[in-house]
């Protein structure tokens, strides 16, 4: 036992999106919690489109005040057949004001997300953190020990890893992972246009998969480029003026004149989802126990909605955090929402890349039913924008 170890109730491991959500969200409850990650070395210039119910999330935690003027509101979406095959879908625009919203969501820089979660963070007397990382984890009956690099260590009855792909606490859990890689990558950069978007994100759906640009601030969108991995680094390598007249022409000019910023990323399109969510004291959030491709803005609302049903778990259950019936609601409760939307997003690329007519056919007669049948457009956009199978209180803008 070390001399330099600490208690608390909850420790989280991760200080991405999900991980300094679940540390916030669990502090505003009162529950005494530890929050374990070093600061990124380097700003992250991609982007997230935050729907609605993550943004009134944020919004009852005190964050969204902090990032609002970061963010552009989704007003709708549209879709665009931009294959060259023989059967095509109609183009289809969903308007968040059919389901009463005045956005569907919000998107936003990464950057300027992590920055207004780590200043609420900071506000926190229920939240300690430290800024190091997490060396060994060790589960015992009644609680977890962490060693921290720092030579600390730190012991709670549950700890919540949300510590990305390679984590560290899913391992300890012993939990096992299901993977499945695609043949693509998406290249994503952030531009400017000359002319405005008027608050639609656009998604051109392509043999090679989508090409997405979504609203930001101002005359400016975040561009998702799916297509093979050696074109994706083919596109990244490119000058900017290269760049931007490649963007131009695969967005048919809708946005006019384009100018990319300096930073780019490619990331290879793959799923990897955890055979539990929670085991041995250890709930995993994120991409700790979901990796998903970028299409349908579904990955990181998935990791916000993990953060509040554990939150809204715990402050419901005070005695022992990382009881197994706990742990055992936290799957139960996860299960559903995370595998329908990793099938769902599954099978949209897949038809996108099928070259099989009635595949093709399909997708085209239903994307044609969507646009023509109002109530079925409609229940589609509520189900995507707020599914009913994982609306813990937070989603809905209240407390744990």
């Amino acid at each position: 036992m070390g001399t330099h170890r600490k208690t608390c109730e909850v420790v989280v491991v991760g200080g991405g999106p999900a991980g300094l959500t679940a540390a916030i969200a669990l502090a505003a409850a009162g529950v005494a919690t530890a929050l374990v990650s070093r600061r990124p070395p380097a700003p992250d210039n991609r982007t997230t489109a935050l729907l609605t119910g993550s943004v009134a999330a944020l919004d009852a935690l005190g964050v969204w005040n902090l990032a609002r003027e970061h963010a552009a509101p989704l007003a709708a979406i549209r879709i665009v057949d931009d294959t060259a095959r023989l059967i095509r879908a109609p183009e289809v625009l969903f308007r968040a004001e059919e389901i009463g919203l005045e956005a569907f969501g919000h998107n936003i820089e990464n950057r300027h997300l992590v920055a207004a979660l780590e200043a609420r963070a900071a506000a926190l007397a229920h939240l300690a953190r430290f800024e190091c990382g997490a060396a060994r984890v060790a589960i015992g009956e009644d609680r977890v020990t962490i060693w921290l690099d720092n030579g600390e260590e730190i012991a709670a009855p549950l700890v919540v890893g949300a510590d990305g792909r390679g984590s560290l606490c899913r391992a300890a859990a012993g939990i096992e992972t299901e993977t499945r890689s695609y043949p693509q990558a998406a290249l994503t950069v952030n531009l400017a246009h000359a002319r405005p978007h008027a608050g639609i994100s656009t998604e051109f759906h392509t043999e090679a998969g989508p090409f997405t640009l979504v609203p930001l601030p101002g005359n400016r969108s975040s561009l998702v480029c799916v297509v093979e991995p050696l074109e994706a680094e083919r596109l990244a390598g490119l000058d900017d003026a290269t760049l931007a007249e490649e963007t131009e022409r695969r967005a048919h000019s809708i946005l006019g004149r384009i100018t990319v910023a300096a930073e780019r990323g490619v990331f290879r399109l793959a799923t990897e989802t955890a055979r539990a969510f929670a085991h041995s004291r250890v709930v995993l959030v994120g991409e700790a126990a979901h990796v998903m491709p970028p299409i349908g803005a579904q990955g990181l609302n998935l990791g916000l909605r993990d953060a509040a049903t554990v939150a809204e778990l715990v402050a419901d259950a005070r005695e022992d955090p990382g009881a197994p019936a706990l742990l055992a609601r936290y799957d139960r409760q996860r299960r559903l929402d995370v595998t329908s939307r990793t099938l769902a997003v599954d099978l949209l690329n897949r038809t996108l890349l099928s070259d099989v007519l009635p595949v093709q056919g399909a997708r085209g007669f239903g994307l044609y039913l969507l646009d023509r049948i109002g109530p079925l457009r409609r229940a589609v956009m509520r189900e995507g924008v707020m599914p009913l199978a994982a609306q813990p209180r937070l989603m809905r803008g209240e407390l744990p």
